[in-house]
């Protein structure tokens, strides 16, 4: 299911995540579990209207790289569905302030 905010909806299909090993707290596990996720929204190629695309592209920063994909991180937490629940909250919000 995709991410819906603001009555704009992003397709799942447009959302792309890869989970790594974290670092940090976590003891053994965190050395063996992919818990950390990079979610990536490829902002330029997305369904969003052009005007909320632009203003996403200026709040996001440089988490939107040269090829106008947006990256976030998140390994704050022990798992990896907390963190990408932590991850699409983020982008949620992103959206929110640009629609």
């Amino acid at each position: 299911m995709g991410e819906k905010t603001s009555g704009i909806r992003i397709p799942e299909r447009e959302l792309e995540e890869r989970f790594v090993r974290a670092s940090g707290p976590g003891g053994q596990n965190v050395n063996k579990v992919a818990t950390a996720v990079e979610l990536r929204f490829d902002v330029a190629a997305s369904s969003l209207p052009e005007e909320v695309k632009a203003r996403l592209i200026a709040l996001a920063g440089k988490r939107v790289g040269a090829d106008g994909v947006l990256t976030i991180d998140s390994r704050e937490h022990r798992t990896q569905p907390q963190n990408r629940a932590a991850a699409r909250a983020r982008l949620a919000e992103l959206v929110r302030k640009a629609a």
